[in-house]
């Protein structure tokens, strides 16, 4: 029982580390765009 409770818990941090790195590329792509010098639709 012990196992499974152990198994469950690290999937359950995975998870969580893994939707954490997403928010943070996410917010670093949000600035990224933001703050790029040329115009996502110049054509350029």
């Amino acid at each position: 029982m012990k196992k499974l409770f152990l198994v469950a818990l690290a999937a359950i941090g995975g998870l969580l580390v893994y939707r954490q790195i997403q928010a943070d590329r996410a917010e670093q792509d949000l600035w990224t765009e933001a703050t790029d010098s040329v115009p996502a639709g110049s054509g350029v």
